[in-house]
Order: structure tokens, then C-alpha cells, then sequence
């Protein structure tokens, strides 16, 4: 999906949301969404892809990863 410049793509297996708009001065910024991330702020677009991506079970996937991730960074 581009749209003047702007690219929006799906990306790893928890459906990150990756970004890429075109700024006034003609540079690129880039942002991801993360699943279960607040996404009412942005298009309708994204919005739409964001609830029919994240299903519960890639919510479910994603919160495991997370939880994982901090028990490897925090071992008790």
C-alpha cells in the first residue's frame, strides 16, 4: 500500500505495522506499530489492518515473546 511516497508494510510473525511516511522536507520517517499497540489516532487504514492482523492468537504469541524476552533479561 503507497500512497505519495508513503509505504506501509506487515512484518514478522506478530504483524508489526512498519511505517514509512514522507515528511514536508522530502525525508522519510519511519515508525512500527506494535500488536495491541492504541491505534486510534491513526488512518483509517491502518486502523482496519490493525483489527484484522491482530487476531487474538497473535496477541496471545506476541504478549509470550514479550514476557519471555523480559524473563531472559531479568533471571531470578
Amino acid at each position: 500500500m503507497e500512497n505519495k511516497g508513503n509505504k506501509v508494510e506487515v512484518v514478522t510473525d506478530y504483524k508489526h505495522i512498519q511505517i514509512r511516511e514522507v515528511k514536508d522536507d522530502g525525508k522519510y520517517q519511519r515508525r512500527v506499530l506494535h500488536c495491541g499497540d492504541d491505534v486510534s489516532g491513526e488512518s483509517e487504514q491502518i486502523q482496519e489492518q490493525a483489527g484484522s492482523l491482530w487476531t487474538d492468537e497473535v496477541k496471545t504469541a506476541w504478549t509470550t515473546y514479550k514476557a519471555e524476552q523480559e524473563a531472559l533479561r531479568n533471571p531470578e
